[in-house]
């Protein structure tokens, strides 16, 4: 059947008519297409919600901002341990003069130390680092002190 055939009055229009009855009928919607309206429906409830408050807001005098008497600190406002630059940059910083303290930086690193306080991450991944250039230097120091012995015991 040709697309731009006209159909006839009769059977065949009252199948289209039926047709485009059942379409309106949700049961037969994609299961996206019954989310997205789910999805209206929600986003048309919480503008509703925010024009009212807006509303209620624009009455109000005064906005409560904080309380006065409420001083709880947030958990990152607290001031970090080691003279507040934290145990990553203190151990990195004693390091030059200790280095196992890079060492022991390096464990707490390891440890996931981080996620109590995400501010120390990037002390104690600078101090991993020192410890793993340290390590480095002190193998390829010890390579070359002992083949320089063993050459010296040759000759």
């Amino acid at each position: 059947m040709d697309h731009y055939t006209p159909i006839s009055e009769g059977e065949g229009s009252r199948k289209v008519l039926e047709l485009a009855g059942s379409v309106s009928n949700r049961k037969f919607w994609r299961p996206s297409a019954r989310h997205l309206s789910a999805f209206k429906a929600a986003r048309n409830i919480l503008v509703r919600m925010w024009q009212t408050a807006a509303a209620e807001l624009g009455k109000a005098k005064y906005i409560h901002i904080k309380d006065a008497e409420d001083s709880q600190l947030g958990i990152y406002d607290r001031p970090l341990p080691c003279f507040g630059c934290g145990i990553g940059w203190f151990s990195f910083l004693l390091g030059f003069i200790c280095p196992l303290m890079w060492y022991y930086a390096t464990i707490l690193y390891f440890g996931n130390y981080y996620r109590k306080d995400p501010r120390e991450r990037a002390g104690l991944a600078a101090s991993a680092i020192a410890a793993m250039t340290c390590s480095v230097v002190l193998v390829v120091v010890l390579v070359f002190l002992l083949l320089t012995r063993s050459l010296h015991r040759v000759s």
